[in-house]
C-alpha cells in the first residue's frame, strides 16, 4: 500500500512538473501573440517597386518605441493575418523590452516585387527613379517613421550574413533616423566571402548556389528554388567522381532542379548566380560592382556602428573584419566597435549555454553574455538614450581563444603589437630566424588531394572544420609541417596574419594553403562531451586559422597569371585576423598544402583562362616546392 502511494505521490509529481514546463515553454512561446500585434504592408520604392514588409508592434502604446529592422533575402515569414514568430528582434531581451521589430523581403525575394540581383551593386549617382539597396533601405526607414504608430523616431537595423549585409547597407548615404546599425557576420565581398576565398571556389558551397540564383519575378510565400541533390554521403568521393567544375553544369538547369521548363539543351546554364560564378573567373567589373567595402567611406558619423564577428565563421570572417576596418579608417569622428568571439556563423544569436565549436570547447554562456551585456545596451544606448559615444562599451570585445577569456581594447588590433616573421625551416621547424635556404619538395596528386576533413559525410555549408584536429594532415606527406619546440612562455596573437611563401612548381597553376594551428601537450586531459569518439585532446591539433589563395591571383586578381615552371616565386597569403594565445607547453605549427577537397575546387595545375570549362586533361600531377626563406609574418602583442 505504501509503495502504491508513494508511485502515486511520484507519477502526480512528474505530471505537476510536466506541465509545468510545458506552460513555460507555451507561455515563451506565446510572448509575441500576447505583447504585439503584426501588420503586413507593401511599401513603394521611388521607382513604384513594392516591398513587402511585416511590423510586430508593442500592444502597450503607453509611450513611444524605437524600430528594429532586418532586411533579409531568406523570408519575414510566416505570411498572413493571425501567423506570427515566436521570436522577434535581435535577443530576447530587446523583444522583452518591446521595440517595434520590423521584417522586409529585400527586392525581388518571397512576397517582394522586382526581380532580385545577388550583391546588388550600390549607385553612388542615382537618378531621381533610379533603386539600390541603399534608397531601398532609406526609402523603408522614410515610410516606417512616418506610418507607424508610437514610434520614437530612432531606427536600428541588424542582421546576420547577409541580412548582415543589408546592415550594412543601410549605413551608407543613412536616413537621418537611422541612429544605430549591427551588420553581423556581413558579407563584404563574394570574391573573398562566402562563395569565394581570394578567388578559389569554394566547392562545399555547390548546393547552396540555386538558393541565390533561381529566377523569380512574381512574389510568392513559398520556395521557387529546389537544391541539387548528391547521389553519395561521401562528398569527397562524389566530387572527385564528378571530376572538371563544368561538369556540374547539369545541376543548374531549371529541368535537374525539379522546376518546369520545356527546353532541353544539357549545356544551358539556367542558374543565374552559377552562370555569374562560371563566367566572371576574375575579379572583373562584375565582382568590383558588388563588393561593399570600398563605399564605406559614405557611413555618417550620425550612425553608430556595431560589427559582430566569429573568430571560427567559415562563412563570413572577411566581411565584419573589413567592414570594421574600412568604417574605422574613413569615419574618423564615427562611433564604431567590434565584437569577434569564439563562434561559428551567427552562434552568437543562439541560447545554448555550452560554447562549442565543432570538437572545441570555449566556455558557458559566451553567446548569452553578449546579448545581455552588449548587444542590447547598444541598441538601447543609441536608441533609446542620449546616444552620445560614451556607451559604457569598449572599443573592441573580443575572446582570446587560447586562454578562453574576453579582452576589452581602445583600438583594434591593440597599439601593443609587433610585427614578428617566423620562417620554416628544414627538420620540419618553425623558427624567429632564418637559417639557410632550402628547397622542400611534395608531389601534389591530383586524384588523391589533402581533403579538408576526415569526416566522412556531406554538408550544405561547412563549419565543424575551423576548429577540426589537423593531426589527420599532419601526418600526409602531401602537407609540409613547421613547428615550434615546446613553449616555455604564452605567445598571443592579435591580428593579422601574412603568409609570405616562396615557391616553385612543375606545372603552370597551384593553389596554395597555409594553417596555423595550437598543438595542445600530450598529457592534456580537457577532454569533453562533444569531442568525437576516436579523438583525445591529447597533442590535439586545433586550426586557428587557414586559408587559400589561388596562385594565379599572387599579384592581381583581376589579372591572373600562370607561374613559370620551376621559376622560385612569391605568393603572399593573408589570413584574417585572430585573438589567440598559445599557452605555455602548446607548440606553434604551420601546415602548407596545395590541395584542400572539396572545400575549394581542384586546380588543374596547368593554367586555363577559366577553370570553370577547363577539361579533363588540363587536370595534372605536378610537384610542388617551398623554400626555408618563406617566413609567417604575425601581429605578435607584447
Amino acid at each position: 500500500m505504501k509503495k502504491l502511494l508513494l508511485l502515486t505521490i511520484l507519477s502526480l509529481f512528474l505530471i505537476s512538473s510536466c506541465n509545468s514546463t510545458i506552460e513555460k515553454a507555451q507561455k515563451k512561446d506565446t510572448f509575441v501573440a500576447d505583447n504585439y500585434t503584426k501588420k503586413e504592408v507593401d511599401i513603394a520604392m521611388r521607382d513604384g517597386v513594392k516591398l513587402h514588409t511585416t511590423i510586430y508592434t508593442p500592444k502597450d502604446n503607453s509611450k513611444k518605441h524605437p524600430i528594429l529592422m532586418q532586411r533579409t533575402p531568406y523570408s519575414s515569414a510566416p505570411y498572413g493575418e493571425g501567423k506570427m514568430k515566436t521570436k522577434i528582434g535581435p535577443n530576447v531581451h530587446l523583444m522583452k523590452e518591446l521595440n517595434i521589430v520590423v521584417y522586409q523581403d529585400v527586392r525581388g525575394r518571397w512576397m517582394s516585387e522586382g526581380v532580385y540581383d545577388n550583391m546588388r551593386a550600390y549607385l553612388p549617382n542615382k537618378t531621381a527613379k533610379q533603386s539600390d539597396e541603399v534608397s531601398d533601405t532609406y526609402d523603408t526607414i522614410d515610410w516606417l517613421v512616418k506610418n507607424v504608430e508610437n514610434n520614437n523616431g530612432n531606427v536600428g537595423t541588424w542582421g546576420i550574413s547577409y541580412p548582415g549585409h543589408y546592415a550594412t547597407i543601410s549605413t551608407i548615404d543613412a536616413h537621418p533616423a537611422l541612429k544605430a546599425a549591427s551588420p553581423q557576420a556581413c558579407i563584404g565581398d563574394f570574391f573573398f566571402d562566402d562563395f569565394h576565398h581570394n578567388g578559389a571556389f569554394m566547392l562545399s558551397y555547390f548546393r547552396a548556389i540555386s538558393l541565390f540564383g533561381t529566377y523569380k519575378d512574381t512574389p510568392t510565400d513559398s520556395a521557387w528554388y529546389s537544391f541539387p541533390k548528391m547521389d553519395s554521403q561521401d562528398q569527397y568521393q562524389f566530387f572527385l567522381d564528378k571530376g572538371p567544375l563544368k561538369n556540374l553544369n547539369e545541376y543548374f538547369q531549371y529541368d535537374k532542379l525539379d522546376v518546369a521548363n520545356t527546353e532541353k539543351d544539357k549545356n544551358r546554364i539556367d542558374d543565374f548566380f552559377w552562370k555569374e560564378i562560371t563566367e566572371h573567373p576574375n575579379y572583373d567589373s562584375v565582382w568590383q560592382s558588388k563588393g561593399i567595402i570600398k563605399h564605406l567611406d559614405k557611413v555618417p558619423s550620425t550612425v553608430a556602428t556595431m560589427i559582430v564577428g566569429g573568430e571560427f565563421d567559415a562563412e563570413d570572417l572577411y566581411g565584419p573584419l573589413e567592414t570594421y576596418k574600412a568604417i574605422e579608417k574613413h569615419g574618423k569622428e564615427n562611433y564604431n566597435t567590434l565584437v569577434f568571439g569564439p563562434w561559428d556563423h551567427g552562434k552568437w544569436a543562439r541560447s545554448t549555454v555550452e560554447n562549442y565549436v565543432g570538437n572545441y570547447y570555449f566556455g558557458d554562456s559566451i553567446s548569452l553574455k553578449f546579448q545581455s551585456d552588449i548587444e542590447t545596451k547598444f541598441f538601447n544606448h543609441f536608441l533609446k538614450g542620449n546616444g552620445d559615444k560614451n556607451s559604457g562599451l569598449p572599443e573592441a570585445y573580443v575572446f582570446d581563444s587560447g586562454k578562453k577569456e574576453w579582452k576589452s581594447y581602445d583600438v583594434w588590433p591593440p597599439k601593443n603589437t609587433v610585427k614578428e616573421n617566423w620562417f620554416l625551416s628544414a627538420n620540419q621547424e618553425l623558427t624567429s630566424d632564418k637559417k639557410s635556404t632550402e628547397k622542400i619538395n611534395f608531389i601534389s596528386d591530383i586524384k588523391h588531394p589533402v581533403p579538408y576533413s576526415e569526416d566522412i559525410k556531406t554538408v550544405f555549408t561547412p563549419r565543424k572544420y575551423m576548429t577540426d584536429d589537423q593531426r589527420f594532415a599532419a601526418r600526409r606527406p602531401d602537407v609540409l609541417v613547421f613547428e615550434t619546440e615546446v613553449l616555455t612562455e604564452n605567445f598571443t596573437l592579435a591580428g593579422d596574419i601574412l603568409a609570405k611563401l616562396k615557391v616553385a612548381t612543375t606545372g603552370s597553376a597551384a593553389d596554395w594553403i597555409v594553417k596555423v594551428i595550437d598543438v595542445h601537450p600530450a598529457d592534456s586531459e580537457e577532454n569533453n562531451q562533444k569531442l568525437q569518439d576516436h579523438l583525445k585532446m591529447s597533442n590535439y591539433h586545433l586550426m586557428v586559422r587557414s586559408e587559400v589563395l589561388r596562385g594565379r591571383f599572387r599579384n592581381s586578381f583581376e589579372h591572373p597569371e600562370p607561374f613559370i615552371p620551376n621559376k622560385k616565386t612569391d605568393v603572399n597569403i593573408k589570413l584574417q585576423d585572430v585573438f589567440h594565445t598559445f599557452k605555455k607547453g602548446h607548440k606553434v605549427q604551420i601546415q602548407v598544402q596545395s590541395t584542400w577537397f572539396p572545400l575549394i575546387d581542384l586546380n588543374p595545375q596547368t593554367y586555363v583562362d577559366n577553370i570553370y570549362k577547363a577539361d579533363e586533361k588540363d587536370f595534372k600531377t605536378q610537384t610542388h616546392s617551398v623554400f626555408t626563406d618563406s617566413c609567417i609574418e604575425f601581429s605578435v602583442l607584447k
